[in-house]
């Protein structure tokens, strides 16, 4: 997981925020469209670090999982 792209997401989200309630104030429909399209990017930032943590996660536990496996088989070839 990385801190700086969750910080950036986070950052871009309550930017877009700001943005989009800037533009409920204003009437300015294009500073609610921009502030909603910068939380959208926002979330997927989120969902691209989450995929990312899932892969790490699986390959450390495949990779436990495979010394696991080659432990075993040295013990039994030690018998």
């Amino acid at each position: 997981m990385s801190i700086e792209e969750r910080s950036k997401a986070a950052a871009q989200n309550l930017e877009g925020k700001g943005q989009e309630a800037i533009g409920k104030v204003t009437g300015s429909s294009e500073d609610e469209a921009a502030g909603q399209a910068k939380q959208g990017a926002a979330k997927d930032r989120d969902g691209i670090e989450d995929a990312k943590d899932k892969v790490v996660d699986t390959a450390k536990n495949l990779g436990n999982k495979m010394q696991d496996g080659i432990d075993r088989a040295k013990e039994e070839l030690n018998k």
